[in-house]
């Protein structure tokens, strides 16, 4: 099997495979409902874009980049949450997690967002370019997630005006997918 995956824009064809990628990735507790934010993200027109990583011919990785807002002083400002980023637990350590995030950070400078934010833990996403969001004048959406769980990448619209509150979009909040459940995660928040 090919060992440097493809990134692509995920195509309405890829959607079962998406879904079950999603769905296995996350597990029997979280995945269905993962899945499911994953098709309303885009029934309500917050999806700003879809990747997929394809090896072989098969889906084995997705990102998707949803608008949010910054609720900062001056003005709301829209920027992007990634969320979920799903990896084929038959293809973990092969650096597909590692190359979605490069590519969807990428695509999110390429789209104008001033800023990228994620949950995760921070051991993964700071090696890989993240920064705690609190400690650069954002705060979090939600009391349920961790501080230093709660991550952004900066990007060259971002100006220095443009911090404060993250205001997730409609769907995390309807599903319940705001805060990490993770247990080691949680750990975080003390």
């Amino acid at each position: 099997m090919n060992a440097n995956p493809s990134i692509r824009p995920a195509e309405p064809a890829d959607s079962a495979a998406v879904q079950r990628l999603v769905a296995d990735a996350f597990g029997p507790d979280e995945g269905p409902t993962v899945a499911r934010l994953v098709s309303v993200l885009d029934e309500t027109g917050s999806t700003r874009a879809s990747l997929v990583a394809e090896a072989g011919g098969e889906v084995v990785g997705h990102v998707q980049l949803s608008r949010s807002w910054v609720d900062a002083r001056r003005a709301l400002v829209e920027v992007l949450v990634l969320s979920p980023l799903s990896v084929a637990p038959a293809h973990h350590g092969r650096g597909i997690g590692s190359a979605l995030l490069r590519a969807a950070v990428d695509e999110a400078a390429r789209l104008g967002a001033p800023a990228v934010f994620l949950e995760g833990g921070p051991g993964f996403y700071s090696a890989r370019g993240w920064s705690a969001a609190g400690g650069l004048g954002f705060t979090a959406p939600s009391a349920r997630i961790p501080a230093p769980a709660f991550q952004v990448v900066l990007l060259p619209g971002h100006e220095e005006w443009m911090t404060g509150a993250l205001v997730y979009c409609e769907p995390f909040w309807s599903l319940d997918c705001v805060g990490l459940r993770d247990p080691l995660l949680a750990q975080l928040g003390g």
